[in-house]
């Protein structure tokens, strides 16, 4: 049997990346546990040991652009079967976004917006630092 779906990540699109990591490490006591170029933006990958928190930062967005998308972007949630997670969002009334280049390596995933246009990634691996992470080849 699957397990149950699993709350493992959470994006924050911050104005200031050095910054904002600094403040969710020193006042959570988080740990960094990387960073990745994701197309026009770096994010920063941050951990408790069970929940990953990206904190993104996009280079082609304006300051405005920035002020605009700051704050909550997007949740992840761990599953066994990607497919069948799939088929249920869309039962549901839910759809496929998109998926970003990389998928197979983790982190970035398939992503879905619910009926009311929220943007969610469906994972196999889970995120780096969770305690569900799968770790794949490379």
């Amino acid at each position: 049997g699957t397990r149950m779906a699993r709350l493992r990540h959470i994006a924050i699109v911050v104005r200031d990346l050095d910054a904002m990591t600094e403040f969710y490490k020193s006042v959570f006591e988080l740990e960094f546990v990387g960073s990745e170029t994701i197309g026009t933006g770096t994010a920063n990958y941050l951990t408790d040991g069970v929940v990953n928190l990206a904190l993104l930062y996009f280079t082609d967005k304006t300051g405005e652009e920035l002020d605009r998308m700051a704050g909550l972007n997007h949740f992840g949630v761990q599953v066994d079967d990607v497919a069948e997670y799939e088929r249920r969002v869309e039962a549901a009334g839910g759809k496929f976004f998109f998926e970003l280049a990389g998928s197979k390596q983790g982190n970035s995933e398939r992503k879905y917006k619910d009926p009311e246009g929220v943007v969610f990634d469906i994972s196999a691996h889970g995120w780096v630092g969770t305690d569900g992470r799968v770790e794949t080849e490379e």
